[in-house]
Order: C-alpha cells, then sequence, then structure tokens
C-alpha cells in the first residue's frame, strides 16, 4: 500500500455522498418549477398571481371533511402495514407479537420523515435487542416487503387499467408490458431462489437474500392479498378527498391511477413532489386544484403517521433501551 492511497480513496465516497443528499433536493425543485409553470397561464387568465391563485384553492375546502377522512385512513393503514411487517418477520426472522411491532413500526414513521434509512435502522435495532435477529436477515425482509409491494401496485395498476381501459390517460396503455416484464423477472428470481435454476450458485446463499430463499409462492400471494386492503381504502378516501378540491374522479378511474401515483411517492425527494407533479400530468386542466390536492394529500399522510409515532416512542424506548 503507498502512501497516498489513504489521502485519495476518501475523495470519491465524499461526492457520491454529496450526490446523493443533493439529487432528492434537485428533483424536488424540478418538480415545483414545473408546477409553478402550468399554474402561470390560468393563474393570470383570473388576473392572479400562482400564490393566490393556489390560495383560492385551498380557501374552497372543507377541511373538516378532509380531516374526517384523512385521520381513520392513516390509523388504518398503520394497523396493515404493520400487520405486513409483523408477519414477514414472523416468517423469516423470529417470533414476535403484533402488539410488539406496533410500538417500533409507529417511530419509524416519525424517522422516516427525515431518511427512510433511519426507519429501517430502528426497527434492525429493535429485533436484534429484543430476539437477536442478524441485521443482514432484517434486511432481506425489508427488501421482501418492497418486491411484495411492487408486485401488488403492479398488479391493481392493470386491474385498475382493465376495467377503465376506456376512461385513463393513453400513456398507461403501456402497464401490461410493464407488468408482464417484472412478473417474467420475479418468475426467473423466484425459480433461481428456489433453487430449481442456476443450482450451483452461492448467491442465494448471502444473508441478505435469506428472506428470498425461504419464501414460497403461497407467501408471496398472501402479502398481497393482505396488503391490498389498505390499496382499496385508499382509493375510496382519495376519490372523496378530491372532491373536496373540486374534481371529480370515479373509484374505478382512481384504482387505475393510484397505484402508479404510489410509484412517484416512493422516488426520495422532500415533499413527495414526483408524486404531486404526477397529479398535474394526469389532469392537465386542473393545474392548481391537484397541486393542492397532492401536496396536502401525501404530506399529511406522512406527519400524521409521525403523529402516530409520537404517541407510540415512549413504549419503544423504554423496551429498546431499558
Amino acid at each position: 500500500m503507498s502512501d497516498t492511497e489513504p489521502l485519495t480513496s476518501p475523495t470519491p465516497k465524499k461526492k457520491t455522498s454529496l450526490v446523493g443528499k443533493l439529487l432528492p433536493w434537485v428533483i424536488t425543485l424540478a418538480c415545483f418549477a414545473f408546477l409553478y409553470s402550468r399554474m402561470m397561464a390560468p393563474a393570470a387568465a383570473q388576473g392572479l398571481s400562482v400564490t393566490a391563485y393556489l390560495a383560492s384553492v385551498f380557501a374552497s375546502v372543507n377541511w373538516l371533511a378532509w380531516i374526517a377522512l384523512m385521520i381513520p385512513y392513516s390509523l388504518f393503514f398503520f394497523a396493515v402495514d404493520s400487520l405486513i411487517v409483523w408477519r414477514v418477520i414472523n416468517w423469516f426472522n423470529a417470533k414476535v407479537a403484533y402488539t410488539n411491532i406496533l410500538p417500533v413500526r409507529a417511530s419509524t414513521y416519525i424517522l422516516s420523515i427525515l431518511n427512510e434509512q433511519l426507519g429501517k435502522g430502528a426497527m434492525a435495532l429493535y429485533l436484534n435487542r429484543r430476539e437477536g435477529v442478524p441485521g443482514w436477515q432484517l434486511g432481506s425482509s425489508m427488501l421482501f416487503i418492497m418486491v411484495c409491494e411492487l408486485l401488488y401496485l403492479c398488479a391493481w395498476a392493470n386491474i385498475g387499467l382493465a376495467l377503465q381501459w376506456d376512461n385513463l390517460p393513453e400513456v398507461f396503455r403501456g402497464l401490461p408490458y410493464v407488468g408482464m416484464a417484472i412478473v417474467a423477472i420475479f418468475a426467473l428470481a423466484y425459480l433461481y431462489f428456489r433453487g430449481h435454476i442456476f443450482a450451483t450458485s452461492k448467491l442465494r446463499e448471502k444473508p441478505i437474500l435469506h428472506a428470498f430463499k425461504q419464501a414460497n409462492l403461497g407467501q408471496y400471494i398472501r402479502i398481497l392479498v393482505l396488503r391490498s386492503p389498505a390499496l382499496l381504502a385508499a382509493v375510496f378516501i382519495y376519490s372523496e378527498a378530491l372532491s373536496l378540491f373540486g374534481v371529480e374522479i370515479g373509484y374505478l378511474q382512481m384504482l387505475g391511477i393510484l397505484p402508479v401515483i404510489f410509484f412517484g411517492a416512493s422516488i426520495p425527494g422532500p415533499f413527495r413532489a414526483v408524486a404531486v407533479s404526477m397529479w398535474v400530468i394526469l389532469f392537465p386542466e386542473y393545474p392548481a386544484q391537484m397541486s393542492a390536492f397532492g401536496l396536502v394529500q401525501h404530506n399529511f399522510f406522512i406527519l400524521f403517521n409521525a403523529v402516530i409515532g409520537l404517541v407510540f416512542v415512549r413504549r419503544a424506548q423504554r423496551e429498546l433501551f431499558e
């Protein structure tokens, strides 16, 4: 090893870290610039600034009715989300009671406001201290949940498209091809992890792939079934909430749209800016209404989940550190 190596090796890591930190903000600023540009013309047509135009939309909403929709939905999502985590951990990691998952899952919502990885780290710390679960195996379980979420969003997006083929934007006609590609990749991966192809490969033995090696097809299907009530509830809630902003969308049309929006919400960035922009792209005739709706809908959900976390955080701290 030369004397210069310790001096030069950290530099690329710092550059990579800086890019990783800045990229979500660049995406967010680009999205907000797009939203602003879409509201300029209709705002000018009414003789208003963009700010005043957007404020008029906020002023027209019945916020009590909106809150009455969102709080029960957030609580229901929390229950389903915790159920998924509980089910997967009990399959692949350790036997843990559902009531013991609730406080730590809720607490991770607080950390996820800042960084999703912090939330996962808290879950790993909890299970490591309480149950002795290795961190890599827990990471494998989280990856398994993410794959199942991809599969179920893709499935419901195509179901919604099939039911509303003529009422959804033409760009959605590509969803079946995306779905077929995802199913093909999943089928090959499933056969690989079950040892039916490339049987001599050692990659599947890595701890980070622990859950995929153990999972059978029925377990994937059960997670899709358990997760689906949260999406179907969201279809109802989002349709009703959107009507409070002056835009009417039927439940079946929302079923085709919402899974795609949720894909956008998973893209890193403050304020879920990509998901907000997607509402405006899909409904360009309502730029202010869809901007306001997307902004409060996605961000209230995050903040209220954090409030749920605050309710449980003391218990989670006690179980982790006492």
